[in-house]
C-alpha cells in the first residue's frame, strides 16, 4: 500500500469513527475497538470489491493493520493537526480561525499555515479535549473559555454561534526557560546600563510597574525583573493564568484565578487574591497584569508595606498607564475623588518602564521613568524620564535600528537607594 493510499484510508476511518460514534465519554480501550472494527469493514469491503485500492486494504498484513490503528487512534484522541505545529518549539503563537485557516507566530512574525483540520467537527473534538483536560465544558451556552494546557500554553477558545467563522482558537505558548536580563540585552530590548539600574531598583524594592500593548513582552519582561529579587525574600504571585516563570525564589506562592463554574458560582477573582495575600506575610506581591478595580488592591499593598511589588497593565505610553490606572479603580470605586485617586497613585508606584512591539515586530523598552508625586498646580502625576529608545537614522521600515539612551535628568526619588545602601548616582 502506497503511503497516499494509507493516508486515505487514515482519513476515511478518522472521519466515519467521528461523525458516527459518540466519543465522549469512550475510554481510549473503547475507541480502540472502535478504530479496529472499522478497519475490519474497511478490510471486508475491500475483499468484496476488488480492485487497485481495495486490493491493498483487503491485504494489509498485520503491521500495517495495528500502524493504521494507532494513527487513527492519535488523529482522534491526540491533537491532530494541532499537535505538529505545537511541537515547534519556534512557534509562539497559534492562531485557528476556523478549521481551514490556522495561523503561527514565529521569531515574530505571522504566517499562514499550509495545515488544516479536516472538519470542523475534528476541530471541535481537538477543543473538547483541550478544555476536558482544564476540567471545563465549552458549548452553545458557555462558548467562551479561557484555560491552560500542562506545558503551560495559555489558550482561548470562542465557539458558535458568538464566532461566526466556526471555532476560533489562540494559543500562547512561552518559552521553557525564563527570561533573564542577559538575554534582554542579547536581544536588544535593553542596555547593561539599564540593566543593572534595574537590578538596583527592583533589590532596594523599588514599586514597578511594566506597561505596554498586546503582544510587547510584558509578562516576559517582568520574569526578567524577578531574577533581581533576593532569594531570601518570600513572594506571592497572583495571575489570571500562571504564565510567569520564578526559578530563584525558595519561598514562593503562586495563585491563580478561577473562572465561575456552569451554576455561575465559585469564581475567584484577582481582587480576592490580592486580598487573600496580604494574610500570607509577603514581603513582596507580583500581580501578572492588573486589568480592573483589582488595581486599588495592587496598589494599596504597595503603599502599605509591601515595597518592591511588581505588576504589568496595557498601555501605550508611560502616561497612558496612569490613566489606564485611574479609570480601572473609578471601575471598583466609582464614588472617590479624582484627586484622590491620582495621589494614591502616586505615592504607591515609584518606576514604569513602557514596552513595545515595533514595526519590524522587535520588542523594545521604549521608556524608564521615576513617578514623582503627584503636583496640586496641574492636578497631574509628574513623571522623570530616565531612560528613552532613540531610533537611528539608519531605520528602514522592515528593520528598527536604535537604542535605549540614557537622558540627562538625575533620578529624584533615591531615598529607598539609600536606605539598600547605594549611593552611587543614578
Amino acid at each position: 500500500m502506497t503511503e497516499q493510499m494509507r493516508d486515505e484510508l487514515v482519513s476515511q476511518i478518522k472521519t466515519e469513527i467521528q461523525n458516527h460514534a459518540d466519543l465522549t465519554n469512550s475510554s481510549n480501550d473503547r475507541l480502540q475497538e472502535i478504530v479496529s472494527e472499522a478497519l475490519e469493514e474497511k478490510i471486508k469491503q475491500g475483499r468484496e470489491n476488488l480492485g487497485k485500492s481495495n486490493l491493498a486494504i483487503a491485504s494489509l498484513n498485520f503491521r500495517d493493520r495495528k500502524s493504521i490503528t494507532e494513527s487513527v487512534f492519535e488523529s482522534i484522541r491526540g491533537l491532530g493537526v494541532l499537535g505538529r505545529i505545537i511541537s515547534d518549539n519556534d512557534i509562539t503563537e497559534v492562531m485557528i480561525n476556523g478549521h481551514s485557516d490556522i495561523y503561527i507566530e514565529k521569531d515574530g512574525r505571522l504566517y499562514r499555515s499550509t495545515d488544516k483540520f479536516e472538519s470542523r467537527r475534528e476541530l471541535e473534538i481537538i477543543i473538547t479535549k483541550f478544555v476536558s483536560r482544564a476540567g471545563r465544558a465549552v458549548n452553545e451556552s458557555d462558548p467562551i473559555v479561557d484555560f491552560r494546557l500542562e506545558d503551560g500554553s495559555r489558550v482561548n477558545v470562542v465557539m458558535p454561534p458568538i464566532a461566526l467563522n466556526g471555532p476560533i482558537v489562540t494559543i500562547r505558548r512561552f518559552p521553557k526557560e525564563a527570561m533573564t536580563a542577559r538575554k534582554l540585552i542579547e536581544f536588544g530590548s535593553i542596555t547593561p546600563e539599564a540593566a543593572e539600574i534595574l537590578r538596583l531598583l527592583v533589590t532596594a524594592k523599588y514599586n514597578i510597574f511594566v506597561s505596554g500593548g498586546t503582544g510587547s513582552g510584558k509578562t516576559t519582561f517582568l520574569n526578567a525583573l524577578s531574577n533581581f529579587i533576593p532569594k531570601d525574600e518570600r513572594i506571592i504571585t497572583i495571575e489570571d493564568s500562571a504564565e510567569l516563570q520564578i526559578k530563584n525564589i525558595e519561598n514562593l506562592v503562586r495563585l491563580e484565578t478561577r473562572n465561575a463554574g456552569p451554576d455561575g458560582k465559585g469564581a475567584i477573582t484577582i481582587k480576592e487574591l490580592i486580598k487573600s495575600a496580604l494574610r500570607m506575610r509577603p514581603e513582596r506581591i507580583v500581580v501578572g497584569e492588573v486589568r480592573g478595580a483589582e488595581a486599588l488592591d495592587m496598589l494599596q499593598a504597595m503603599n502599605t508595606g509591601h515595597d518592591g511589588s511588581l505588576s504589568t497593565g496595557h498601555a501605550n505610553s508611560t502616561h497612558d498607564i496612569l490613566s489606564r490606572l485611574e479609570t480601572m479603580i473609578l471601575q471598583g470605586a466609582a464614588g472617590l475623588p479624582l484627586e484622590a485617586i491620582r495621589q494614591q497613585i502616586a505615592s504607591s508606584v515609584d518606576i514604569i518602564i513602557h514596552l513595545s512591539r515595533l514595526r519590524d515586530r522587535s520588542r523594545r523598552t521604549m521608556e524608564i521613568a521615576e513617578v514623582l508625586g503627584y503636583d496640586t498646580q496641574s492636578r497631574r502625576i509628574s513623571l522623570n524620564t530616565l531612560f528613552e529608545f532613540k531610533e537611528s537614522g539608519e531605520s528602514t521600515q522592515t528593520k528598527v535600528i536604535g537604542q535605549l539612551c540614557r537622558t540627562s535628568n538625575p533620578m529624584q526619588n533615591t531615598y529607598k537607594l539609600e536606605m539598600a545602601g547605594v549611593r552611587m548616582v543614578i
